[in-house]
């Protein structure tokens, strides 16, 4: 136990464990084997107001078994709290064979440990009196954090594993999330550049000694990380992109050029800003899978946005669709920034319940809508008049955002179309794209005849004369080859499945009924009756047989509930509908997953 300031210690463990007293009382970031529970007496303290791990690495926690039995609880970070308290579904998921992922999340906990609350990024928590600012810097995982305090009256910063000394870090191997790239090291620079903005007199890594003079240390790894980038040819616009992440389509239209899909910039004449989309704010490389500990939001451009184009508040966002690339920041907009979530109102269910649906991209969390927005209705935000149409296609759960600025007529379309020409198509039948779809955008299109339109993930469009006719043929192309390639009758549409279950994935205690509603589509063009069996697992019990009455090529809806029994205790245990329209069996058509603790 080494004594770095009055009431600040170091104790060596397989990592540093810091302890912060405040008379009998202490925080402990980071925990090691726990080993430290052991030497608390010395200090004069006997009682752990709280551990808080900066990020999930087995040498960060691997004792936290110690800690649980000892009643203290346990806050990790937001991004990385899969890896805590449902680890064990992690080890039975992550792929060993064929595996192309080289993210150190192995390196996790054998076992999970029950968490007391997740570190938000860029929130303010108080454990044992004492105050701490998490700041996200990712680099040596997605989800590490830096935890900032006031201590002894100094501006104390634990910064993990994100520096080790001077130029140095503690693992290479852990920046690299990918096959063969260096995704944790471009990550690595932004989240130095921001900790050296906090200005801090003191960092503390979880393995390495205090480093005393922080800015000379950072600008050396800073230094080092970048001419490795530029020897792998990696990130060439990196430090571009950082000093200018915004530029102007016109004068009060911004696009975001350092994202994952485009987020748009509407500046009023009072200083405020209104966002199109927000997903992945600034983005390195993408860390391979699509767990939670995979993908990390943050705000790190907004400080550029603000000072270089006269910005007070980001007041509002519009998603154009739910998908995780255009939503991921939107919580982190509405906590840091009080921006306002404006949605429109045949998405804005998906966002607030995701687990209800079973659709591709969904964000993990729910994401609250503040305002919902009709469809085909203006409304007004400062000077501007904005309206939603809907846009299905791509996604069902999408809209085109059609407004003027600088005398220019936009459409902002999120991923209908691909490309900088516009004119690839871009559907995915799990998104509940239906023929029809790409004939009823073209006509939209036509009809509104924007001038530029703003596209999910390609440059600024400006439409030209013939742009339209070529979307109409597309449109109509798409659909007779669609007719052409499945049978009329049944028809499965698109979707290729006629029943819907919700919600999706549901908690479910033994003894207590869940109810779903099924959602059932008529495929023949002539009123039908449909027999719905509920299948339930061995020991549950389901609703009997039910019936429903089709209208022709219509869809109906019935509810039923199912019971699981007094000791369920499982994770994803699945139910589903069996179905026959007239006659004709189609068998298990739709499902939906139950778990007695944890959805992911």
């Amino acid at each position: 136990m080494h004594a770095i300031l009055e009431n600040l210690f170091r104790f060596e463990d397989t990592c540093h464990v810091y302890v912060i007293r405040n008379g009998e009382t202490a925080v402990l970031v980071d925990f090691g084997d726990g080993d430290v529970l052991d030497r608390l007496s010395t200090l004069g303290v006997n009682r752990v107001a709280a551990v808080l791990m900066t990020h999930h690495h087995r040498d960060q926690g691997q004792g936290l078994a110690r800690a649980v039995a000892a009643g203290i609880p346990i806050w990790v970070p937001h991004t990385e709290q899969d890896l805590f308290r449902a680890v064990d579904a992690h080890w039975q998921a992550r792929p060993i064979f064929n595996n192309y992922s080289m993210r150190q999340d192995r390196f996790s906990l054998l076992e999970p440990v029950p968490i007391a609350g997740t570190l938000l990024d860029y929130a303010e928590h108080e454990f044992g009196g004492l105050r701490f600012t998490v700041l996200p810097t990712p680099g040596h995982t997605t989800g590490s954090i830096t935890l900032l305090a006031k201590i002894g009256g100094q501006r104390v910063a634990f910064t993990g594993d994100l520096i080790a000394a001077p130029g140095q870090v503690w693992s290479m191997a852990a920046t690299q999330w990918s096959y063969n790239g260096a995704e944790g090291v471009a990550a690595s620079i932004p989240s130095l550049l921001d900790l050296k903005a906090q200005a801090p007199d003191l960092l503390l890594p979880s393995h390495g000694d205090p480093i005393a003079a922080p800015g000379p240390a950072i600008d050396l790894l800073i230094e080092r990380f970048w001419r490795l980038l530029r020897l792998r040819g990696q990130n060439p616009r990196l430090f571009e992109l950082h000093e200018r992440p915004y530029q102007a389509i016109t004068p009060h239209l911004l696009r975001h050029r350092a994202s994952v899909a485009n987020t748009y910039v509407l500046l009023s004449e009072r200083r405020t800003a209104l966002l199109i989309d927000f997903g992945y704010d600034f983005v390195t490389g993408e860390a391979s899978g699509s767990d939670r500990a995979s993908r990390r939001p943050w705000l790190h451009t907004l400080p550029a946005l603000k000072t270089q184009f006269g910005v007070d508040r980001v007041a509002v966002v519009i998603p154009t669709h739910y998908h995780d690339d255009h939503v991921a920041g939107i919580n982190l907009l509405r906590q840091v920034e009080k921006t306002e979530h404006w949605a429109a109102e045949s998405f804005a269910e998906v966002l607030e319940n995701p687990a209800r649906y079973d659709l591709p991209c969904l964000w993990y969390d729910p994401i609250p809508v503040d305002r919902r927005l009709p469809l085909e209705t203006p409304i007004r935000w400062e000077e501007y008049t904005l309206t939603l149409h809907p846009l299905p296609g791509h996604t069902l759960y999408a809209v085109a955002i059609e407004f003027e600025v600088d005398g220019r007529r936009v459409l902002a379309t999120g991923d209908q179309y691909q490309g900088d020409d516009g004119l690839e198509l871009n559907y995915v039948y799990p998104n509940r794209f239906r023929i029809g779809d790409y004939a009823q955008s073209a006509a939209l299109y036509r009809r509104i005849r924007p001038d530029i339109i703003l596209s999910g993930h390609w440059n600024p469009l400006w439409v030209t004369p013939d742009y339209f006719d070529r979307l109409e043929a597309m449109g109509a192309e798409l659909d007779a080859l669609h007719r052409d390639l499945q049978p009329p009758e049944p028809d499965l549409g698109a979707e290729g499945f006629l029943a819907r279950l919700t919600p999706y994935q549901t908690l479910a205690r033994g003894g207590q009924a869940v109810t779903f509603q099924v959602e059932v589509r008529n495929p023949f063009p002539r009123p039908a009756e449909a027999t719905l069996t509920i299948v339930v697992p061995a020991g549950w019990q389901g609703d009997g047989p039910l019936a429903l009455a089709l209208p022709a090529s219509g869809t109906g809806t019935a509810s039923f509930a199912v019971t699981p029994p007094l000791d369920f205790a499982g994770r994803r245990a699945r139910i589903a509908v069996d179905l026959t329209i007239a006659g004709r069996r189609f068998g298990q058509q739709a499902e939906a997953l139950l778990s007695a603790s944890y959805i992911s």
